[in-house]
């Protein structure tokens, strides 16, 4: 499967942004499929996860409350909505998938990534 991100951008800090991961080759109804995000300086992070299905979510703390992470398999896409951005939230983010292991926090156990979206909240 190939994965693409989009959707980032400059927000100021209290403001929203939705990315999107686009899925071709193959549907992600296959795929546990997750958003990490790396900040400048900083190893890569779990943000939120979705499982198979769609039916279950999982997310970091600092991000519980705040977003939201969807999966429109007729889409083939995946979404993360992002309100109340913080300064601390300024990364790429990145779309991955998994076929063994939706809802993990670690990155090596995901098979395929998108490029990145960088998303920057000033504050």
């Amino acid at each position: 499967v190939q994965l693409q991100a989009s959707g980032g951008g400059l927000v100021q800090a209290g403001g929203s942004l939705r990315l999107s991961c686009a899925a071709s080759g193959r549907t992600i109804f296959s795929y546990g499929m997750a958003w990490f995000r790396q900040a400048p300086g900083k190893e890569r992070e779990f943000v939120a996860s979705i499982s198979y299905s769609g039916g279950r979510t999982s997310y970091a703390d600092s991000v519980k409350g705040r977003f939201t992470i969807s999966k429109h398999n007729a889409e083939n896409t995946v979404y993360l909505q992002m309100n109340s951005l913080k300064p601390e939230d300024t990364a790429i983010y990145y779309c991955a998938a998994s076929t063994t292991n939706w809802g993990s926090r670690n990155p090596s156990d995901y098979d395929y990534w998108g490029q990145g979206t960088l998303v920057t909240v000033s504050s």
